[in-house]
């Protein structure tokens, strides 16, 4: 089973395409076979409008229908077996044991959703029955639910190239909705999106999914995803990048005559805030497991904690030295691409020039930029300085973070004030820290989109209750998330039944409730029939 560099059009392989490349193996500086062929315009339109043929067969399977696909998915994937997360470790050098975690996350949130479609109640069926004899006007019977929204763009992921690319959660959260998908597969990790992809042919052959239900289609550079976003017949795209990538697409597809929502998560500071009890109980304990928050995956997380607040003083100058042996003992370690590589150095480069602003340590070891290694780093500076250098706020993508001294309660505050949005914040105390700085957690509260208790931001649990999203710039629409079952909802759109006779109705919004949902009547949530 290896990939062969054409594009996943429906239920076939097409490699028209003149544009070619091949992926590259980071850790050993060599590219890999196969040749991958770009999609030509006309691959482009026959994969979308393969899409738009599929999508009324499609939205209209049941929940159980659904499921077994999503189920049969994350069968084909495992089915792969170590042939795939081989591939994926030489595109990425993340290594063998992150991956066959990555890989069980991905079968994992597949299985979720197709729990969740298999009940059937995330539609979110409310009835309100007719009141014919009101005074002044008669109450029409009226009944809304979640219906699937259309074909949907899904751009794979750098950093996760399992997770968050061809069968992650956009992908997951978009078929479950009953929306056919189209992924820009990542050049970075272009053999394994075509592996994955194989694995989501193979589903749909086994639960006759009606061709272009899927559909995987690759690209060097802008053309292909700008042609995806910019055809008439897509109706939403899913996105997990950099600020640039993810800002271009949104107003690409915000100046369409048919404008479309484009949710796209582009990383995050994560402030993490070290309050006084956590200081004082433990600070050397504290700096242990940022050293690991920074360092895992080689800092290559959107939810890498890239700014440290903490007051001032003999706790904090303990704190800060326990970092600086730590940092200097982590070892360097192969990032995603030369690309991300030369991003990370040009950060370090812009936070070494930057006016007060101190390395308090980094790694012992030289990398190798024949193996596309990157140094963890840490830095230190004031509130003063923080807050007049606006360089200071930029995510710098790799294992590095800042750590900035406050005299006060209230210098902390007048950070979190001038935050830009955020995927989370972290406060590190005690239960009285809580009580004690409850307007910090209100800033917070309207900064971000998760906050995290003495803990790490890396690491997102896939679950019903997870929320991965946060106020611009760090996704384009605070409303949603990309991570639990939530982010079905950003593939859906309401409709709404006016009087419609019962035998016409959607199965979900019939009397007898056949399916069983759960269902709000009259303002009150019920399973009985009307």
């Amino acid at each position: 089973m290896e990939p062969h560099g054409k594009n996943l059009i429906g239920l076939s392989s097409s490699g028209e395409g003149s544009t070619t490349f091949k992926s590259y193996a980071p850790a050993t500086g060599v590219e890999m076979d196969p040749v991958f062929h770009g999609a030509t315009a006309a691959e482009v339109d026959r994969a979308v409008s393969l899409a738009a043929d599929a999508f009324p067969i499609y939205r209209k399977w049941s929940g159980d229908s659904r499921a077994s696909f999503l189920e049969a998915i994350a069968d084909e994937i495992e089915a792969i077996g170590d042939r795939l997360l081989e591939r994926c470790d030489a595109e990425t050098g993340l290594g063998i044991p992150r991956l066959t975690g990555e890989r069980g996350r991905t079968t994992g949130q597949l299985r979720l959703f197709a729990s969740l479609v298999r009940e059937g109640s995330w539609v979110d069926a409310r009835i309100d029955r007719a009141i014919p004899d009101r005074e002044p006007l008669p109450k029409p019977d009226a009944r809304l639910m979640l219906m699937p929204i259309g074909p949907v763009v899904v751009f794979g992921a750098s950093n996760f190239p399992l997770a968050f690319s061809t069968a992650g959660g956009d992908t997951a959260s978009a078929l479950a909705a009953g929306c056919p998908v189209i992924v820009k597969a990542h050049r970075s990790h272009a053999g394994t999106g075509e592996l994955v992809g194989q694995a989501i042919q193979r589903a749909a052959k086994r639960c006759d999914a009606p061709d272009g239900v899927f559909s995987l289609i690759h690209g060097a550079g802008a053309q292909v995803g700008t042609a995806l976003v910019e055809h008439p017949q897509i109706k939403a795209v899913g996105f997990t990048g950099s600020l640039a990538g993810g800002r271009a697409l949104f107003d690409l597809a915000s100046r369409r005559p048919e404008p479309i929502p484009v949710y796209a998560e582009m990383g995050s500071l994560n402030p993490v805030f070290v309050l006084p009890g956590a200081m004082a109980e433990g600070g050397p304990e504290f700096a242990e497991g940022l050293r690991g928050s920074v360092t895992l995956g080689v800092g290559q997380f959107c939810t890498n904690p890239g700014l440290v607040l903490g007051i001032d003083g003999e706790e904090m100058d303990g704190f800060i030295e326990a970092t600086e042996s730590l940092f200097e003992e982590a070892p360097t370690a192969t990032m995603l691409n030369p690309g991300i590589r030369d991003a990370y150095e040009k950060g370090l480069v812009t936070m070494e020039g930057a006016s007060n602003v101190s390395l308090v340590a980094k790694s012992s070891q030289s990398p190798d930029a024949g193996r596309t290694e990157a140094s963890p780093h840490v830095w230190v500076t004031d509130v003063a300085s923080y807050l007049e250098n606006p360089s200071l706020s930029h995510e710098v993508f790799g294992p590095t973070s800042l750590i900035v001294r406050c005299k006060s309660k209230q210098e902390m505050i007048d950070v979190a004030n001038r935050l830009d949005g955020h995927l989370t914040s972290t406060l590190h105390g005690t239960e009285g820290d809580l009580v004690e700085h409850v307007d910090l957690v209100e800033v917070l509260e309207r900064k971000t989109g998760r906050l995290i208790f003495n803990g790490f931001p890396t690491g997102v649990e896939v679950c019903h209750s997870m929320h991965h999203g946060g106020p611009y710039p760090a996704t384009t629409d605070a409303r949603s998330t990309s991570v639990g079952t939530s982010a079905i909802f950003r593939f859906t759109r309401l409709v709404c039944y006016q009087s419609f006779p019962n035998s016409a109705l959607p199965e979900e919004l019939k009397n007898e409730n056949p399916l069983g949902l759960w269902r709000t009547i009259d303002g009150e949530m019920t399973q009985d029939p009307v």
